[in-house]
């Protein structure tokens, strides 16, 4: 007897049986109970879900002898004939390899003819997005009013690519993913009645990677005991799908946490070394980086065990969410580039070292908040034992005369005190000390060091000479903030004025770079060049 594969020996043979798709199967046995079958039925779902299969049992279903409760009984002439295919009634036809107008004249030419021994002609069109535009409007007109021994069962896994007069004319159904649980409970079945024993870990670990379809939960499962052993591990799995040992990417994505180039290139070589295609790597370390983003944000995990999931846990404390996106995003990008490349093994070592120097102003946002909380602590009057503690000490000696007291009230005057208007340049450092006293360290220490130039009647330009870093960026960019600067930039001027912050710093760099390029050229065409200073 030939050898059948896993997925085809099981494959369901009534509603009952087809797993997951309960929503569907339901419909179909009371519109067949009901007598209310439709002429023309879409079947759309991802690939594994059991379009084909549902189809083959609802052509048995509206065809058989003594069919039961909606149901085929699998026993009759006509239910065997469309089990094995040899009932010429039902045709099935893959639209991928068939998708001329000349291979839908020829159904047109055959809707006429009455089934020979069914009650009704079945067409199963697999893949029907596939078909070109004049197949499509070969079928259509049959499709809209076919004979009433006719019935059209079309499967895709892409509607989208369906001319909407085709969609129109049919009864559409839904196939869902299929659940873990279900695909679980099925492989159990399947491994009692082949003698395969297997843990619940290899069951899961297969109900993962098959991604809701149900054919590639048994393709893998039958690659499990082709060596003959049918005890089957987790270990055993992950080797035969070529999933790189999870040691290598956790070393290597540590490293990256850690900013430590040293470790990442060692980590790269023992991946080199054992001979692991890069590609094929870098995608096991994106799912390895999203999956610590997932167990970050909803503590879940689905194939790994409880040191893996211990190893996670510590990674995950090490990145923020922000990080942990950013680095799926390089790593996409370095596979992209690796891909294009000749020297891949030089892009993947660059793009690491890269990755581990890429996030030097990490944590920007939890030091942000930070800050914004001790600014709202100093409003509200609320110190620390800690800030009280670094506060320097007075003393007084007996009978000394307490001098300080009219001074710190002199202060205290001079920083509720507006800026009086007048000249911008004058009254700047003191308009960003008042920053300082009233409680708002971040726009402090971000506006130290910095001029402030009246540009024109409406237009207060703030000159960074040391230049403006990214974090100070976004700091100052926020509205509030500079809703406050042109609060009292514009009580300084005594009239409405914007502020506009300029990066002098990379505009002397700019002109720097500018000039000698002028005098490079000038050099070149041998032209007298010199620099007149006004």
């Amino acid at each position: 007897m030939a050898y059948k594969a896993l997925y085809r020996k099981f494959r369901p043979t009534t509603f009952a049986e087809t797993v997951g798709q309960e929503h569907i199967t339901k419909t179909l046995k009371n519109q067949i109970i009901a007598g209310r079958v439709g002429h023309a039925y879409l079947f759309n779902g991802g690939r594994g879900t059991g379009k084909t299969t549902t189809a083959k049992i609802l052509a048995k279903a509206i065809n058989c002898l003594n069919p039961k409760d909606g149901e085929p009984c699998n026993e009759c002439e006509i239910c065997k004939g469309i089990m094995s295919g040899s009932l010429t009634d039902v045709v099935e036809m893959d639209a991928a390899s068939n998708n001329s107008v000349e291979d839908i004249r020829s159904i047109r030419e055959e809707v006429n003819f009455l089934p020979t021994l069914a009650k009704y002609r079945v067409y199963i069109i697999d893949e029907v997005h596939m078909l070109s535009t004049g197949a499509f409007n070969a079928l259509l007109k049959t499709l809209e009013e076919p004979p009433e021994h006719v019935k059209f069962i079309l499967a895709t896994t892409e509607p989208q690519k369906i001319p909407p007069t085709i969609l129109s004319r049919c009864q559409r159904f839904d196939f869902k993913k299929i659940s873990n649980e279900n695909i679980i409970k099925r492989l159990k079945i399947v491994c009692k009645e082949s003698n395969i024993e297997a843990t619940e870990g290899a069951l899961n670990t297969i109900a993962v990677l098959s991604e809701g379809a149900m054919r590639d939960a048994l393709s893998i499962l039958e690659r499990c005991i082709q060596d003959g052993d049918t005890k089957i591990d987790e270990d055993k799995v992950k080797d035969l799908v070529g999933i790189p040992k999870l040691t290598y990417i956790s070393k290597l994505t540590e490293a990256i946490f850690d900013n430590n180039v040293e470790n990442a290139l060692q980590s790269t070589e023992d991946v080199l070394n054992e001979g692991k295609d890069v590609t094929n790597f870098l995608w096991e370390m994106i799912k390895y980086v999203k999956d610590i983003l997932v167990y970050k944000t909803s503590k879940n995990t689905q194939i790994y065990n409880k040191e893996e999931i211990e190893k996670i846990q510590e990674l995950a404390e090490k990145a923020s969410k922000e990080r942990l996106l950013n680095i799926i995003y390089e790593l996409s990008q370095l596979e992209n580039e690796i891909k294009m490349s000749s020297q891949k093994i030089i892009m993947f070592q660059t793009g690491i070292i890269k990755l581990c120097m890429v996030h030097k102003n990490e944590g920007t946002e939890e030091l942000e908040n930070r800050i914004e909380k001790l600014e709202q602590a100093l409003k509200n009057g609320i110190v620390t034992a800690k800030t009280v503690t670094e506060k320097p000490k007075v003393t007084l000696e007996k009978n000394e005369p307490i001098k300080n007291v009219e001074v710190n009230k002199t202060e205290k005057k001079k920083t509720e005190k507006p800026a009086q208007a007048g000249s911008i340049q004058e009254n700047w450092k003191n308009i960003v000390n008042d920053l300082k006293t009233s409680g708002k360290i971040m726009l402090y220490t971000n506006l130290m060091n910095t001029n402030a130039v009246e540009k024109n009647d409406m237009t207060v330009e703030i000159e960074f000479p040391n230049g403006i870093t990214p974090f100070g960026k976004t700091v100052l960019e926020k509205s509030e903030n500079i809703n406050e600067i042109e609060k009292q930039v514009s009580i300084a001027c005594g009239k409405e004025m914007r502020v506009k912050f300029v990066d002098t710093k990379k505009e002397n760099a700019q002109l720097e770079n500018n000039a000698n390029s002028i005098e490079a050229i000038a050099k070149n065409l041998d032209v007298p060049f010199n620099i007149i200073e006004e």
